[in-house]
Order: C-alpha cells, then sequence, then structure tokens
C-alpha cells in the first residue's frame, strides 16, 4: 500500500540553470502583460484622465496644462500606473505559475485565496478613494486652507500626481487585512500576537 504524497507533484532535483531560465521566462511574459496594457492604455489615456478630473470639474475647479510636454509625461505616467493596476492579475498569474510548482498541495490551497482576494481589496480600495473620499479632499484643502478671491485652478501634473499617491494609500490600507491574514494562515503571526499590540496599530494607523 503506497502513502500519499503530500508534497509537489513533481519533485524531481531542477538544475539552477533550469531555475534562471523558467524564472525568464515568467519575467518576459509578465513584462509583455505590462507592455500591453501600457499600450492599450497609453491609447486611451485621454478619457482615463477626464473621468479621473470629474471630481475636480463637477465642483467648478479647473485643471490646466502649464507646459508643451507636461501632458504627454502625465499621459506616460497615467499608462504605467494603470497597466501597473489593471495588469497586476496577469502578473500576478506569471509569479504564481513560478512558485507553485514548489509548494505542497496545503500551501496552494492556502494560498490561492489570497492571490484573488488582493486585487479584488486594492480595487476596493481605489473605488472608495475615487467616489467617496477625493470629492472631500478637493473641497476641504480648496476651501479650508486657500483664500475664498483666490482662483482655483489645478495642474494636471500635479492633480495626477496626488491621485496616485491617494490610490496607493488606499490600496495599500485595503491589503492589510489580506497580508495579516496570510501571515496568521503561514504562522509567521498569531491572533493573540495582534491583539496585544492593536493599541500601537491604531496609533500607527492614525499616523
Amino acid at each position: 500500500m503506497t502513502q500519499a504524497y503530500d508534497g509537489p507533484e513533481d519533485d524531481k532535483p531542477m538544475p539552477l540553470l533550469d531555475h534562471l531560465v523558467e524564472l525568464r521566462k515568467r519575467l518576459i511574459y509578465a513584462l509583455v502583460c505590462f507592455f500591453l496594457v501600457f499600450f492599450i492604455t497609453f491609447y486611451f489615456a485621454k478619457p482615463i484622465f477626464s473621468f479621473l478630473i470629474q471630481p475636480a470639474l463637477a465642483d467648478g475647479y479647473k485643471v490646466v496644462v502649464l507646459d508643451i510636454f507636461e501632458f504627454f509625461f502625465v499621459t506616460v505616467k497615467l499608462s504605467a500606473f494603470v497597466a501597473l493596476i489593471v495588469g497586476f492579475p496577469l502578473i500576478a498569474v506569471q509569479i504564481w505559475l513560478f512558485v507553485a510548482p514548489g509548494l505542497y498541495r496545503h500551501e496552494k490551497r492556502a494560498f490561492v485565496p489570497f492571490l484573488v482576494a488582493t486585487p479584488f481589496m486594492f480595487y476596493a480600495g481605489c473605488a472608495l478613494m475615487y467616489y467617496v473620499v477625493l470629492p472631500y479632499v478637493i473641497n476641504f484643502m480648496l476651501t479650508q486652507y486657500a483664500p475664498p478671491d483666490i482662483e482655483k485652478t489645478l495642474r494636471s501634473s500635479d492633480y495626477l500626481e496626488r491621485i496616485l499617491q491617494l490610490v496607493f494609500a488606499f490600496g495599500f490600507a485595503f491589503e492589510v487585512p489580506v497580508l495579516l491574514t496570510l501571515l496568521i494562515q503561514v504562522g509567521i503571526a498569531t491572533t493573540e500576537g495582534l491583539r496585544s499590540k492593536r493599541r500601537y496599530a491604531i496609533v500607527v494607523a492614525f499616523v
């Protein structure tokens, strides 16, 4: 009677060169996915940027371009950011295909839900930032701290930079539950340890 083996399906030794070749292949596929989404986003950059500035326009503010090459660099930065966010699931698949053969079956079952939850939670944070938080941020910063007799205009490059900062901040914040759950799942952290440090976590989150 043979004993069931709960490990990698193919446990044959693999030379370092083969690992490097496989890593190179996955990196090439990931870059192809990134640049494919990048060029598609670059083509649709104008409507995407128009979508992002709607909260400012809805409140009566102007978004202006002050340099000849400004909007070109805005387009490149916007395209790269959207390509990274939208293409992340495709890139994550390549990372998973490289790592998965070396994982045991129970490790695979533990990691798969987190691969699904990671982009979902990040997109949820982005949606909360854009639809709920961003209009309040714009109004609060421009009405509470700017004198009423100053004309409110927003430079396109500065506006995009602030949007990206907020997206990363909210996206990362929404990833914290996924990260903590994964750490507990693999045994690096415990619920008791996290509970004992709750007061410090609240202070750090507030800051």
